[in-house]
């Protein structure tokens, strides 16, 4: 990607969720990766509830590794 292009879609929630909460973006899709077991709102709430993550960051990172799926 250009470097004066920006992200779109969740991908456009990476440099403020790393900015956030301290740790790479790659930290987070690992951790959504690795609940493969639950549904998307369930992955979304479990990054809420267990790693202190908004809803709007959560959701964009679980849609991201969703859709990479496909």
């Amino acid at each position: 990607m250009p470097a004066d292009e920006k992200p779109k879609g969740p991908a456009s929630y990476f440099p403020s969720i790393e900015k956030k909460y301290g740790q790479p973006i790659e930290h987070w899709l690992e951790l959504a990766r690795s609940r493969e077991d639950l549904k998307h709102m369930e992955r979304v709430n479990w990054l809420k509830t267990e790693h202190g993550l908004g809803h709007g960051h959560a959701n964009a990172i679980v849609a991201h590794v969703l859709a990479a799926r496909k």
